[in-house]
């Protein structure tokens, strides 16, 4: 028997589960990220993801691909678990402002932000990917989410959502906010665009 008496029985090996994958790629992106914030884009190589990771290089490539493509999913996944869809109009649009706020004054997204930043002149191509995975997703979302559906009035609530806080967490001036920080600086953002608590004109 492959069981061991009074023990769980243990999973047979082969391919692995839906979740071990999902799990498997983030271990690759937490450890690249690791590595970029701490050493730079230019300086890290597969070889250094692979052994921060505890993976090969052919595990990398299949489960996300090269460099540039696992620095553009650590992008893309901050905005996946931010960007929530379902809910009406009046519910999300709080929801995702709040949301917007805690994942870009994040660590990790702050890290991003100002490695790419540095390099941009050395990578113009990933600059302009990482505008478009990033800060131009958040602000179509936002649009899409709003009343009118208001372009220059959604990106002027992002920047608003970032606001100088942004600014101070990019130069280490301060730390990245808290649940309740972050509501508070989304209903500010939100009623300065005419839009107090997800209502076009409305009132806490």
């Amino acid at each position: 028997m492959n069981e061991v008496e009074g023990g769980p029985p243990r999973r047979k090996r082969g391919r692995p589960t839906a979740d071990e994958r999902l799990q498997r790629r983030d271990d690759i992106i937490d450890a690249a990220v690791r590595l970029f914030v701490g050493t730079g884009f230019e300086q890290v190589t597969l070889d250094d993801i692979a052994a921060e990771a505890h993976v090969t290089k052919r595990t990398i490539y299949g489960y996300i691909g090269d460099r540039t493509e696992i620095f553009l999913a650590a992008v893309e996944r901050l905005r996946e678990r931010t960007l929530h869809a379902g809910h009406h109009v009046d519910e999300s649009l709080v929801h995702v402002a709040e949301g917007v706020v805690l994942t870009l004054h994040s660590d990790e997204a702050v890290g991003l932000h100002r490695l790419m930043i540095a390099e941009a002149r050395r990578f113009p191509d990933l600059a302009r990917r990482f505008y478009e995975e990033g800060p131009q997703s958040y602000i179509a979302a936002l649009q899409q989410l709003l009343p009118d559906h208001d372009r220059a009035r959604a990106e002027a609530l992002f920047e608003l959502l970032l606001g100088e806080s942004h600014r101070q967490r990019l130069l280490g001036l301060r730390g990245a906010p808290d649940a309740a920080a972050a509501r508070v600086q989304a209903k500010a953002a939100l009623a300065a665009v005419g839009l107090a608590s997800g209502h076009p004109g409305g009132s806490d």
